[in-house]
């Protein structure tokens, strides 16, 4: 870390809970900071996507979640796995874009 490698570079968060209330935006904050020592630059999840509206699943502005269910046998739904797929895209773009 001291030589700041990661300094600049582009990351972004996930985390799973068993419940909707498990912490889910606690985690990803926490997992931060960090990243923040390391100078990396965090990449979230505006609310232009829209399935951040919707509350039965996971998701985050701070980054994607899913829920597990306390058997840990959830599936992702549709909503989860798209912002999934929106942070990854967020992230591939913002690193390209640094890149040049």
């Amino acid at each position: 870390w001291l030589r700041g490698t990661l300094a600049g570079k582009p990351a972004a968060l996930f985390t799973s809970t068993a419940s909707l209330h498990g912490g889910q935006e606690t985690t990803l904050v926490s997992m931060m900071l960090p990243l923040l020592h390391h100078g990396m630059l965090i990449v979230g999840l505006p609310y232009t996507e829209r399935e951040l509206f919707d509350t039965r699943s996971g998701g985050s502005p701070y980054g994607a979640t899913h829920v597990s269910g306390l058997a840990s046998d959830r599936a992702f739904d549709d909503a989860e796995r798209s912002l999934c797929r929106a942070l990854g895209r967020r992230l591939a773009t913002t690193a390209l874009k640094l890149a040049r």
